[in-house]
């Protein structure tokens, strides 16, 4: 089956999504279409390279995966398709493509050259219509990747922030907020162990204090309605969340944030240790 998947910060209230559709299934009219999200917030590539990585590996080989979250389109920056052993992953060369891409086998990277593959003419602000969506859908026909211009050595590579550790501490960062509010952090979920501290900027506090503490949990539910959890999220890291709220709202916490796991301490203040 033909697949394209379609991840973008371009919302649902305009017809920007819909319009990629339509030029997609004016090439291939049987190519199925999935939405990752249209809900990134706007121009935030962190975002949408996260929301990529973690949902990309869900979907059967051979998908096409369009990622278009673009502040500089029309300026020089590059767009991309690339190769790999499983999937194809189609976007500009800001970084958006690169976490999903470093758990990947790389095959080809390529530079989209060949305006035989795009729309005619191209728009200057909206690539996603006129550049990804006619490129993935022509290599959704198995179109050779060769095909659309010169191979390229590398792509852009958006850091990934990998938490330290100090002592017996686990020392992170909130990557992105979801739709409930809760905090994703790029802490493992199988590296958390203990309590998890909350360490606001000095220019935040939580009622008169810098630091928040919140219990680790399996679930949502394990602490009262209104109370601060941590829990391994189905992304496979540590979400900071509130039960039936938001902990972003609640604790003010944003992209960057720092977040410090804190190995368990028996009631008399000790280190939990092994026997």
């Amino acid at each position: 089956m033909r697949l394209i998947t379609l991840t973008t910060d371009f919302g649902t209230s305009d017809w920007f999504v819909g319009a990629m559709k339509g030029v997609v299934l004016g090439i291939s009219p049987s190519t199925a279409i999935i939405d990752i999200t249209h809900g990134v917030p706007a121009g935030d590539i962190r975002a949408g390279a996260f929301a990529l990585m973690a949902a990309c590996r869900y979907f059967p080989k051979g998908a096409v995966h369009v990622a278009v979250v673009d502040p500089g389109v029309g300026s020089p920056r590059r767009a991309i398709a690339v190769q790999t052993a499983d999937y194809f992953f189609v976007g500009p060369d800001n970084g958006v493509l690169s976490w999903a891409l470093a758990r990947e086998k790389i095959k080809s990277i390529r530079q989209l050259e060949n305006q035989k593959y795009f729309l005619d003419p191209v728009s200057r602000t909206f690539h996603g219509r006129d550049i990804f969506a006619p490129v993935a859908a022509h290599l959704s026909r198995e179109l050779p990747v060769e095909r659309l211009g010169r191979e390229l050595a590398d792509f852009v590579r958006l850091p990934w922030p990998r938490p330290t550790q100090h002592g017996g501490d686990v020392i992170g960062e909130v990557v992105c907020i979801d739709h409930f509010g809760n905090a994703i952090t790029n802490i493992e979920s199988a590296s958390a162990k203990g309590s998890v501290q909350i360490v606001l900027p000095s220019s935040r506090t939580l009622r008169g204090k810098s630091k928040a503490i919140c219990p680790l949990a399996e679930c949502y539910s394990a602490v009262p309605a209104g109370h601060a959890v941590a829990v391994a999220g189905s992304s496979g890291f540590l979400e900071i969340a509130v039960n039936g709220a938001s902990a972003s709202r609640r604790f003010g916490l944003k992209a960057g944030d720092r977040i410090i796991v804190k190995p368990a301490r028996c009631r008399h203040g000790r280190r939990q240790t092994g026997h």
